[in-house]
């Protein structure tokens, strides 16, 4: 699994950063993405409604919030 640490970014800037990641991923691979902005929480769940790919988990995990996101298409 690749990992995408955008912790200390703010808003737009993680959402902009994984729909960039996303486009290079080939269908069925997964990231990791870990954030602290807090409106990453309604951001980036929006943002795969948009581009439907798949969260396979969200958790808090020292500090971050942590989002498990499979590409599509597999």
């Amino acid at each position: 699994m690749k990992t995408l640490d955008l912790r200390g970014l703010k808003c737009p800037l993680p959402v902009l950063k994984t729909r960039r990641y996303l486009t290079a991923l080939a269908p069925g691979e997964t990231v990791e993405v870990a954030c602290t902005d807090p409106l990453s929480a309604i951001d980036l769940p929006n943002l795969l409604r948009e581009t439907g790919d798949l969260l396979e988990s969200q958790i808090k995990a020292d500090g971050a919030l942590v989002f498990v996101i499979r590409k599509a298409g597999a």
